[in-house]
């Protein structure tokens, strides 16, 4: 028997998220739970909610949708041609799909793939209520034991190393990258420790969120001394304000740390090869070239991001400092 993740491994995309699309433009009205599933996104990045506990708002959009059975199938009408090639060609009868997405709207395009055996999350299709938890790494484990104990896995096929759980119990898995295979063993060599890894953490998005309000308290408190202080001095102060306010929120949102003086001298040191870059930023654009004060603020509080977060993860709230 040979099982597959479904969302980028034998369809092209993300369903759910597609299906989400699908539903603003066919039904506008979901538009309106933007704010709140924005709301709770944020939550989740900060660590104080699950992945289930958010999908489960996220899915609050389902209500807006009166025939969700009929909109799912209209959905794969249009979108199964998302069906990877490579799927097609290997397809058996006894295959089994084993996905975080719904169930309700994986159910359709399996029928018509003629796959028998779905394992998917259990969201209500009217309230998007979860029944058990989002079924995704070791769940799935929990999930397919559940749904036959002498199911055997030939071969694994997934995207993501999250499913290193069901990979470990398949005699062969493979991640899927488009329409390429690759040995499951080979590919987490080379690609478990990449560079790129350390941006896609709950940690990263945090400190997104933390850069967004930090561009506004930075710009706000430096259009504020910019009243009665030179451009200069006045962009100096507002700079070290928003740092302050970065700190706490960093520490206690983004890296859940302690409050500690030491980390605190750690963090404003991280933060000094964005802060000279970001001056000469200031210098040139509006003492040079006379670019608006306010945008030349804007501008300089968005650049060097990555380094800075590389600074703060590897330095400021380095591992090694974590009691």
């Amino acid at each position: 028997m040979n099982a597959y993740d479904f969302d980028e491994t034998i369809y092209d995309g993300d369903s759910t998220r597609d299906f989400y699309f699908y539903c603003v433009k066919k039904f506008p009205s979901v538009l309106k739970f933007l704010p709140y599933q924005a709301f709770y996104f944020a939550l989740f990045v900060f660590g104080l909610i699950t992945k289930t506990q958010f999908k489960e708002k996220f899915y609050i959009f389902f209500t807006a949708v009166k025939d969700i059975d009929g909109a799912a199938a209209d959905f794969w009408k249009s979108h199964k041609s998302g069906i990877k090639k490579f799927y097609l060609e290997a397809k058996k009868d006894d295959d089994v799909i084993i996905s975080a997405s719904p169930y309700f709207l994986l159910a359709p395009i399996c029928k018509n793939l003629g796959i028998k055996h779905l394992i998917a999350s259990d969201a209500d299709k009217l309230t998007g209520k979860y029944n058990g938890e989002n079924c995704w790494g070791e769940e799935k484990v929990k999930r397919l034991k559940a749904y036959d104990e002498t199911f055997e896995i030939e071969n694994f096929y997934s995207d993501s190393l999250s499913d290193t759980p069901l990979a470990r119990l398949s005699k062969k898995a493979y991640i899927v990258e488009g329409e390429k295979l690759t040995d499951w063993n080979e590919y987490e060599k080379t690609h478990k420790k990449s560079f790129l890894k350390t941006f896609l953490t709950p940690e990263f998005m945090a400190f997104l969120i933390i850069g967004c309000i930090n561009v506004s308290t930075g710009v706000g408190f430096s259009s504020l001394f910019s009243i009665f202080l030179p451009a200069n001095f006045a962009f100096v102060f507002g700079y070290a304000v928003s740092l302050t306010i970065s700190y706490f929120l960093n520490t206690f949102l983004a890296f859940k740390e302690k409050i500690s003086f030491a980390k605190y001298i750690k963090f404003c040191i991280s933060y000094l090869p964005n802060f000279i870059i970001q001056n000469i930023f200031v210098v040139v654009l509006y003492n040079h070239l006379g670019i608006n004060k306010y945008l030349v603020f804007l501008l300089a509080a968005l650049i060097g991001v990555p380094v800075t977060f590389l600074f703060l993860r590897f330095f400021a709230f380095a591992k090694k400092d974590k009691k």
